[in-house]
């Protein structure tokens, strides 16, 4: 079974690109397509499939303007010869699922969500963009929108990451979708004694407007108690001067330094709306409860009262009274991590196996059919980028 995976960019290691690792873990003969490919970002195990990318690669400065050239990239998936293959998958969040597979192939797409710019958050990346880009917006994303629900249509089967994703699937495609949450290397954490843990709070993530770090922050110094905050983004510098004497934003840190934090800190606080998250359940495989927004993925992961706590306004006062209500209840480390246990990779390689074998229609195991002939230069349909 000759099989291509379609992802939208390939310039960092994110939670799109562990989902991606996974699946190669199940296809390790597939090739990889792309908008655009930065190989010193990538993991080892995603290097060594061939990866072909688009034209986009090709315009100057690709590899950190690529967003800027989203109105092209319906024209470059539907360039990309994949009439070879017998299965594509689709990686979906930025356009992806826009090519066209031969007749007889089956075409899955996992989707992270529809493209937020174009739908569930096109507001806030209108008012957040410069002069040009707001002028232009309108008009792109209308021929945007129509060509992403017209290329719906060339999905066979998509999956989605939530219940939430799948509810905006159903609304944007009008397509059911099946769920089958992300993978989390829950291994990769562990709790520590209860004397070693510190008393300041935690919050990990990118530094940007829809993730509401300044919520944490600005509660935070209210509330006078530790918080430390990990991650880059447009809102560090931001944050820093916001910060009172009680919070400490580090900025961009190594695994081990996360690590270390996830595992002593109090709690995770998680004020944003994700269309998943991983990080909350990051936390909880090292044995840490959840202060979270009740709204989006969150809802799937933490349990209220078990592994966490909910608040139900973005405002400074509800989370300072989530964080009151924490105090309260005395949380077992181990229900946390039993938790996290149940979204692990191979928890997610088995039902996305399962799903392609259905899906297929084969009798036999994918087990047995994902061994496809190694591929051959002359397998290669158009630009080659690197192995």
């Amino acid at each position: 079974m000759r099989v291509a995976i379609v992802h939208y960019w390939l310039v960092g290691m994110r939670g799109g690109e562990k989902v991606l690792e996974a699946i190669c873990r199940i296809f390790p003969y597939a090739d990889i397509v792309t908008h655009v490919y930065d190989p010193v970002t990538i993991s080892e195990p995603l290097r060594r499939h061939q990866i072909t990318t688009t034209f986009i690669s090709r315009l100057p400065r690709a590899k950190t303007l690529y967003k800027k050239y989203l109105p092209l990239m319906p024209m470059a998936l539907e360039q990309v010869d994949l009439s070879q293959y017998d299965l594509v998958i689709s990686s979906e969040s930025g356009p992806a699922k826009g090519i066209i597979p031969a007749p007889t192939a089956r075409h899955i797409c996992y989707c992270h969500s529809p493209m937020r710019y174009i739908w569930n958050m096109y507001n806030q990346y209108y008012t957040s963009s410069g002069l040009i880009t707001r002028a232009l917006m309108p008009y792109f994303s209308n021929y945007m929108r129509i060509w992403d629900v017209t290329s719906a249509a060339r999905v066979d089967a998509f999956l989605a990451n939530s219940a939430t994703v799948a509810a905006r699937i159903e609304r944007y495609y009008r397509r059911d979708a099946e769920v089958i949450h992300p993978p989390v290397d829950t291994s990769a954490f562990a709790p520590v004694a209860a004397s070693e843990r510190d008393d300041y709070f935690l919050m990990v993530g990118e530094l940007v407007g829809y993730k509401r770090p300044d919520l944490a922050v600005e509660a935070f110094n209210r509330l006078k108690r530790k918080l430390v905050v990990i991650g880059g983004g447009e809102m560090l510098d931001r944050l820093r001067r916001l910060a009172g004497p009680t919070v400490t934003v580090l900025g961009p840190q190594p695994f081990d330094v996360l690590r270390h934090h996830y595992a002593r800190c109090q709690a995770l606080i998680f004020p944003g709306e994700e269309d998943f998250g991983i990080v909350p359940l990051e936390a909880m495989a090292s044995g840490r409860p959840v202060i979270a927004f009740g709204r989006g993925g969150a809802t799937e992961t933490v349990q209220a009262d078990r592994t966490g706590v909910f608040f139900d306004e973005q405002t400074v006062e509800a989370l300072i009274d989530a964080v009151e209500r924490l105090d309260r209840l005395d949380l077992d480390p181990a229900a946390a991590v039993a938790r996290a246990a149940e979204f692990g990779t191979e928890v997610f390689i088995d039902r996305f196996r399962s799903f392609v074998d259905r899906t297929m229609g084969q009798a036999r195991t994918l087990h047995g059919a994902a061994r496809p002939t190694p591929p051959r230069p002359d397998r290669v349909p158009f630009e080659h980028e690197g192995q």
